[in-house]
């Protein structure tokens, strides 16, 4: 019962409350539960980055205890932040969050009890069969569970983070002191399943290959419901169908080892597949909502960029190559948007969220350097 009450206690309320500090700077249409959720996530990915990535580099020994106790104080000072935030929002008489809105996003916001008593039979038959597909994936993720190859890797550094308290400092294979890898070292998504690993108490194995499966299925799943919010505004009847769709695509996607579809459903908790899972699709669901030709005045929304920044920084500690990656596509959007908007500043803006990603690349750069000359 402790592990289940912790589990939800750091992947469940902290992420939400989190999430309440973007939620609370964003237009009233957008502040959604799920919205929060995400946010929450996102923003604690990229404050982990920011706390441990310093620890691994500067701190010798323990520092995955050290990285663990100033996340733990920073994760439970932000979602207080959060709380704070949205009491001083409620006292001024603004709206908290709301389950959905109508096209301009402020006119028509309806309750969850309100949608499911005016939707119609064929649209809740859709959804239940969404929610069919779903409860098979989530199964089959947690009853067939999958063993790859980078395991004796990834999930060894989560154990060894978790047994010995020290991050990239033990060779997984052999279990011998070692130097810092260039290639994983700044990668730290196992060092986070460590973490959750080592606060409920559960083996890193089973938060790897259990817990994680079942978490990160459910966040993407939210995730394009989110956008498909955006895709389909004006016409709400068709999300299930998209749902559908998505959930059909990952099904049948393993036409390869290397598909999304296939890390997706076998390596959900290897760094890689949440970059290519939650991190990129992240990217243009918060482009959709910032540059939403029918909201203009609303792209002042400091919280969709701050969110958008933190997209790009939880990026880092997927993937070292998903940063690249990340950066060429925001460098195409921004040219993409500059000439469509005919703004320059579409330029200068974008190219400000991607400030994290040089950083991160130049401490990439420097280790790799520093790597060849000795």
């Amino acid at each position: 019962m402790t592990a289940v009450l912790s589990l939800f206690f750091w992947l469940v309320i902290i992420p939400f409350c989190i999430g309440l500090i973007p939620a609370n700077f964003i237009s009233a249409g957008k502040r959604s539960p799920g919205f929060t959720i995400l946010a929450g996530y996102f923003v604690m990915w990229a404050l982990y980055e920011v706390i441990t990535i310093p620890a691994v580099l500067w701190v010798q020994y323990h520092n995955f205890r050290v990285a663990s106790v100033w996340f733990m104080a920073a994760a439970v000072i932000c979602a207080v932040c959060g709380i704070l935030l949205w009491y001083r929002n409620g006292k001024k008489g603004n709206p908290g969050l709301l389950w959905g809105c109508g096209k301009t996003g402020d006119d028509k916001c309806v309750t969850f009890e309100e949608r499911i008593r005016t939707m119609s039979w064929e649209v809740r038959i859709e959804w239940l069969l969404f929610l069919v597909i779903l409860g098979f994936q989530l199964y089959q993720a947690a009853a067939c569970t999958s063993f790859d190859g980078d395991d004796a890797y990834y999930v060894t550094e989560s154990l060894l983070a978790q047994e010995a308290g020290v991050m990239y400092r033990i060779l997984p294979y052999t279990g011998g002191s070692t130097g810092l890898d260039v290639r994983h070292v700044l990668a730290v998504f196992p060092m986070w399943i460590a973490f959750v690993a080592t606060g409920s108490g559960i083996h890193a194995t089973i938060v790897s290959h259990l817990i994680m499966p079942l978490l990160l299925i459910l966040l993407t799943y939210l995730l394009y419901f989110q956008i498909g919010r955006v895709l389909f505004s004006d016409k709400p009847v068709n999300y299930p169908a998209f749902m559908i769709v998505m959930g059909l695509f990952q099904i049948f996607g393993n036409v390869s080892i290397y598909t999304n579809e296939t890390f997706f459903l076998t390596r959900t908790w290897q760094g890689k597949s949440v970059a290519g899972s939650l991190v990129i699709p992240a990217f243009f669901w918060l482009l959709l909502l910032i540059y939403d030709g029918r909201e203009k005045e609303k792209r002042a929304d400091a919280g969709l960029w701050l969110l958008l920044v933190c997209v790009n920084m939880t990026a880092g500690i997927c993937s070292s190559i998903a940063v690249f990656l990340v950066s060429i596509l925001m460098a195409l959007a921004a040219f993409a948007l500059m000439i469509a908007e005919r703004d320059f500043k579409v330029l200068i803006r974008l190219g400000a969220v991607c400030i994290p990603n040089l950083v991160y690349m130049g401490i990439y750069v420097v280790m790799a350097y520093s790597y060849l000359l000795h």
